[in-house]
This record gives C-alpha cells, structure tokens and sequence, in this order.
C-alpha cells in the first residue's frame, strides 16, 4: 500500500458512512482509485459516491466540468509526451503480460519501435515507477519469466477503459460511452479482485485476523506450461501453504476448479520442500450464493467472498 493511501479498514469505514459496503461496490472503488483519499473526496463532493456505476462514471469522467476527466494526464502522462503510449496501453489492456507477448505486439502494429520495447519497459519500471515487473513466487530476481503490469489502478483502469471513450465524447452517444466504458472496467476488474485480495490477506494478517497468518507478501506463480495460480501465501510457523484462484464471477470460479487442481499439483511438484506441509486451496469470488459455496467445498476448497475477508476489518 503507498504511504499515505487509505486501507481497506479506512475505505470500508468511509463507505459505511457515505455508502454502502458491498463487496461489488467495494471492487469497483478499489479497481478505480485504490486507497488513493482525494479520488474519494472528489466523489463526494461531486455527489457520486453512493451514485450507480455509470452515474459515478459520467460525472466523474464524462461532463466538461468532470473533476477526473484530465486527472491521468495532470499526475501520470503529461512528462512522457505520448512516447511510452503503446507499451503502456498494451500493458494495461493486458496485465500479466510477458516481454515477448509486448514484443510480437509492437512487432505487428509498429515495427519501427520493436527494438526499443525492453528500453521503454525499463524506463517505465525504473525512472517513472509506472510499470511493475512481477516474478513468481521463488523466483530469482534475475529470472526471465516476469509479468508486467500498471503499477497505479487508476492509471491502468484509465488506459484500459476510460481514456478511449472520453474521447470520443463529442463523436458518440454519451450513454453509449458510458455503458463501453463500463463494461470494460468490469472485464478488467478480475485482476483488480486479484490485488484486492492481496491487501486484504496482508491487512487480516497484520491485524491477526482470520485463519491465515502470512510469514510473507503474498505472491502468484506460473511456469511455461501455463500454470498460474493468482495467490500463493505461506504461514512459516505452522507450515502451511494456501494457494487460491480468484475471479470476479462465481460460475466460472466453480467451472475452473479441476483445471486449477492442475496447476495446483504442477506447483507441488515444482517444489517438493512442502510436501510435509498442509497445503490448503481457496476460491474466492466477490460474493458466492450458498449453492456456489457448496459446490467449491465439495471439490475440496475453502470457498471466499470479498465479504468473509473483510469480516472484522469494519468496526
């Protein structure tokens, strides 16, 4: 979390207050604005913060007078001068992607830059901070297998969904905008949800919450065969390891579950040294109806929903 950012305890008491605390609701603010105080504040004062999706949407981004309508350029965008754009849409478009998924795209679209991809990623990691290389869990620092992502959710929810149709605002149906607009933040709030729950195990932790107590940051893995499992938490002490998928929609949470087994068991090869370990699987979704619930503990998984890892946090 940044300094000086709220945590998930401090956004829930804020929403509890001026809102509600639904774990929909709760993914979406987050997915948008993090913890980040002001985007909140602006949301109050614009009188959207307990508004419907795509009435927070159009007041905060679409209106000539939308307090966030330039916000990305103002704190993130105006000092790189357009130079860095196709590395960081595509990267926010496609979190998780890997250099020569980057690579083969500028390959296609814009041949003429190809050769600069690794200087403008590491520019963008380094100098700006905008990128984040993420390696799987145990990784060595120097290992080649790093995924990439937007390190800041706001920038990346702007890339990915909003800067395209603010746009476009006087070529098109402010509704039809707004709705395109919508709809792409919920497609890339699945890995907002991964982030989210993330935090929240950290915070649970932290706070000696729960049933989990971390010995480190929680991490993914993956491997060449694509295996990935989105969390992977280790509790040193009592020599346990949980490892959980996460997605935004129960049905396909509950779908997925004897593919993810596999990756599970390619994880468990991977690093024998847990064999004697009491290792644990998850499935966590915003919310999960008592039949999904059901359905998740009979494959043999602890079933999560944003509202049982935030047990406890709101006072």
């Amino acid at each position: 979390m940044t300094p000086g950012n709220l945590d998930i305890a401090s956004l829930l008491e804020l929403l509890e207050a001026h809102a509600d605390t639904t774990p929909e609701r709760l993914l979406f603010l987050w997915n948008l604005f993090e913890g980040v105080p002001k985007f909140y504040r602006d949301c109050f004062e614009q009188g959207v913060i307990d508004a419907d999706r795509q009435t927070l949407l159009e007041r905060m981004f679409f209106s000539s007078s939308s307090p966030l309508r330039t916000e990305a350029d103002n704190w993130f965008l105006r000092e790189l001068r357009g130079r860095y754009d196709l590395v960081l849409k595509y990267v926010a478009r496609h979190p998780g992607c890997t250099h020569a998924d980057l690579q083969a795209h500028a390959d296609s679209v814009a041949p003429e830059i190809g050769s600069q991809v690794g200087g403008y990623l590491k520019t963008l990691e380094e100098r700006y901070e905008m990128v984040e290389k993420r390696l799987p869990v145990f990784a060595k620092p120097k290992a080649r297998r790093g995924h990439y992502t937007i390190r800041d959710n706001f920038l990346r929810s702007w890339l990915d969904a909003l800067a395209v149709p603010t746009a476009a605002i006087n070529f098109r149906p402010l509704q039809v905008l707004v709705e395109q607009a919508d709809q792409r933040l919920m497609t890339a709030e699945g890995y907002g949800l991964e982030r989210l729950v993330g935090q929240l195990y950290e915070e649970r932790s932290r706070l000696g919450l729960g049933d989990f107590a971390l010995s480190s940051r929680i991490q993914g893995w993956w491997d060449s065969r694509d295996t990935e499992i989105d969390l992977v938490a280790l509790d040193e002490h009592s020599q346990r390891l949980r490892m959980g998928s996460c997605k935004r929609s129960e049905q396909a949470l509950v779908a997925d579950l004897g593919r993810f087994d596999g990756h599970v068991a390619r994880f468990r090869k991977a690093f024998p040294r847990f064999a004697d370990w009491q290792v644990e699987k998850v499935a966590i979704a915003p919310s999960l109806t008592p039949e999904a619930r059901r359905a998740i503990e009979t494959a043999g998984y602890l079933p999560q929903s944003l509202a049982d890892l935030t047990e406890g946090l709101q006072a």
